[in-house]
């Protein structure tokens, strides 16, 4: 195909055997773990965990991704869409709370194969890096009940420094409000999400800034029972990182951003202990259930 799935617009073409676009991948899906997953937020986990499939390559080049082995390291294994709807129902099996979709965007046409039109047991979540482009959401329309993105940026600054985007912002944004048109205000059943939008924003060192004015555009485009919102801590330097992003996040500047959080009067969703800026978080990537 030639591929203008995300907002890169890469035109490239990507075939079941030949890799290309930004995203450097085929087609066909490649995945490097399938898994139960314990450290998504608890609305997601249940019992027993997230049902992740990790997918590899990914549209954004985040000098701080943590799961950088899989999204830039091009580690992962090629996968048929019968296969991946095989390892959609062994995680099923296992006792998933949910299918939680992790960068899944550049292989959304054979993930929509796969997950077919009948209603799954469990939500179906679609958990990406939040550079997406509203076309291609929906086509996910009716496919997915939770929408998981990240809203990295509201700056373009540190979203081209960090990421390679500088235009970030305007299609997160704008993703956004198409997954919640699509689900509506999000809905909850005995402690789990069943349906909605759970906007993740990572705060990084030095850039509190950036994430007040993240949490400016959530308090004045929502309103409370409207979407969830996670303010995550667990930055985790990386090998090679420098100045600020070779520090984990302090106290004070997780206490301000929790602070403005609630100034702001978002009150629905999670903030996370610092304890959570652990290495053990990230799974190994050595292709289990795949």
């Amino acid at each position: 195909m030639i591929c203008n799935i995300c907002p890169r617009n890469c035109g490239a073409e990507r075939t079941g055997t030949k890799t290309g676009g930004f995203c450097r991948m085929p087609s066909v899906p490649v995945a490097a773990r399938a898994m139960l997953h314990q450290w998504e937020e608890p609305c997601l986990v249940g019992d027993w965990g997230a049902g992740c499939v990790f997918f590899s390559g990914c549209n954004l080049r985040c000098r701080f991704c943590q799961n950088g082995t899989i999204s830039q390291g091009n580690v992962g294994k090629t996968l048929t869409a019968r296969r991946l709807r095989e390892i959609f129902q062994e995680l099923i099996a296992q006792g998933a709370a949910c299918l939680d979709l992790v960068t899944p965007t550049h292989f959304t046409p054979v993930i929509l194969e796969a997950l077919g039109n009948e209603p799954w047991p469990v939500p179906v979540v679609w958990n990406s890096g939040g550079y997406e482009k509203p076309e291609t959401l929906w086509l996910l329309e009716g496919k997915v009940q939770v929408y998981l993105p990240d809203l990295k940026y509201a700056l373009p600054g540190p979203a081209k420094r960090y990421s390679a985007a500088e235009d970030y912002f305007d299609w997160a944004s704008a993703a956004i409000l198409e997954m919640f048109r699509q689900t509506g205000p999000y809905r909850m059943a005995n402690g789990a999400l069943k349906s909605g939008v759970l906007i993740r924003h990572l705060i990084l060192p030095g850039e509190l800034e950036n994430t007040r004015r993240v949490i400016d555009w959530v308090a004045e485009t929502f309103r409370p029972g409207d979407v969830l919102f996670s303010l995550m801590s667990q930055y985790t330097p990386q090998p090679g990182a420098a100045g600020n992003l070779a520090r984990h996040v302090t106290k004070a500047e997780y206490r301000a951003a929790v602070q403005y959080m609630e100034n702001c009067g978002i009150v629905d969703g999670y903030t996370q202990e610092r304890t959570s800026a652990k290495e053990e978080y990230t799974p190994e990537f050595d292709l289990g259930g795949i």
